[in-house]
């Protein structure tokens, strides 16, 4: 029964509940990155073709403008041919060449630097012939991206933090709260992986588990056995979670119910009280940012997560995105936990997401709060992670 609840949660949130700004606001965003990902894949194939004789150059062009076709051929392959396997070539065909476009382009502009460098400055003339500048391009481009691959396919970094917290009782300090936050299980991450996960985690022994968000790539009935593993989870003190925008793309009620059906606790904007030693702590959740645009009960509420919470007793916030802490703001929250930016994944990105976000990974103090963003358990798209690697987060809560 469980399960027929799940799917039919999952009708209920469609594309169609969208109101019509929303839809014109992605339709707007998508040309315009279409358009500037155009441009750029034009730039790359001038640079590569420059340095080839004849014909293939033109082969150069025909190549890289087949590469930026694929790119949203992918994505609707991932819906219209889900199940085939001419569906999964394209879309890993697509994922690839999407994280592969980050550091192509950046070993292009950084050959084309030296060479204006070497032209202009030293008076030296061009350093790189562009046959010279291809080869360069190639040389730099293909063993990060081999290194990006192992690194987002390998074991999550575990990464340790002590976060200082005024009020803190005798009974909590020390308290440890392991975080897994954007696992992105779906087209290219699975059951087998996030199994490994799970045994990460619980050899930490943790006291508390937050799952900040971004959980899943696909609907609750494609992905619920690859979600199981997620039930194995332990701590002391409860598993708590709380959705990302990318659950809502995939029907954001249905996933609610299918990780309480795992028997983990979800804050839909809401709170929990852990008691140790005689001294309280306050675990909050919220819905993210964007879930009010799929559904008016998941409006992203810091207030009413809480609302009624015991005075004086610290307050740690999970939230999806870290720019939640500018709503949580005069409400004593001592520490937001976040995800969403990934780290940036795949160098140079991580320079566009602080466009978006306040904090890109690690801890910062914002609005008198502590905020620590997660680079991400898992990743997003390309399985690639170029700079940024996977983690896994130990927070241990100490005396201010």
């Amino acid at each position: 029964m469980a399960h027929e609840a799940a799917d039919a949660a999952e009708e209920e949130v469609s594309p169609r509940r969208l109101n019509v700004g929303v839809i014109l606001r992605g339709v707007m965003f998508l040309l315009f990155a279409l358009g500037l990902l155009g441009g750029l894949h034009f730039y790359v194939a001038a640079r590569l073709a420059a340095g080839l004789p004849g014909a293939w150059g033109v082969l150069a062009y025909a190549v890289v403008a087949a590469l930026f076709l694929a790119i949203p051929m992918g994505f609707f392959a991932r819906r219209a041919l889900h199940g085939h396997p001419l569906g999964a070539v394209v879309q890993w065909g697509a994922y690839l060449w999407l994280g592969a476009f980050g550091p192509v382009l950046s070993a292009v502009v950084f050959t084309d630097g030296v060479r204006f460098v070497a032209a202009h400055v030293s008076g030296a003339g061009p350093l790189l012939s562009p046959g010279v500048q291809t080869g360069a391009i190639l040389a730099l481009a293909v063993p990060t991206l081999v290194w990006g691959y192992r690194t987002a396919r390998g074991r999550a970094k575990l990464e340790k933090v002590r976060v200082p917290i005024a009020r803190l009782g005798k009974g909590l300090e020390g308290l440890r709260i392991v975080q897994i936050s954007d696992v992105h299980i779906g087209e290219t991450l699975d059951s087998k992986w996030l199994s490994r996960v799970v045994e990460q985690v619980n050899a930490l022994s943790p006291d508390v588990v937050a799952i900040t968000g971004d959980l899943v790539d696909g609907p609750v009935v494609r992905l619920r056995d690859e979600m199981t593993p997620l039930s194995q989870l332990k701590a002391k003190e409860g598993v708590y979670y709380v959705t990302g925008n990318h659950e809502y793309y995939w029907g954001g009620p249905a996933w609610e119910a299918e990780v309480r059906r795992l028997g983990i606790t979800v804050l839909h904007n809401e709170h929990r009280v852990v008691s140790r030693g005689g001294d309280a702590l306050v675990v909050a959740g919220v819905t993210d940012l964007q879930g009010g645009q799929f559904d008016a009960s998941h409006a992203c509420r810091p207030d009413v997560a809480l609302s009624g919470a015991p005075e004086g007793a610290p307050k740690v916030l999970l939230a999806h995105q870290p720019r939640v802490a500018s709503l949580a703001q005069g409400l004593g929250v001592d520490l937001q936990l976040s995800g969403h930016t990934h780290g940036g994944q795949i160098f140079p990105f991580m320079f566009f997401v602080r466009l978006q976000q306040p904090v890109v990974s690690g801890l910062k103090k914002l609005f008198g709060t502590w905020v620590y963003t997660s680079r991400g358990t898992g990743y997003w798209g390309p399985p690639l992670r170029v700079g940024p690697a996977p983690e896994i987060t130990e927070i241990t809560l100490v005396a201010a």
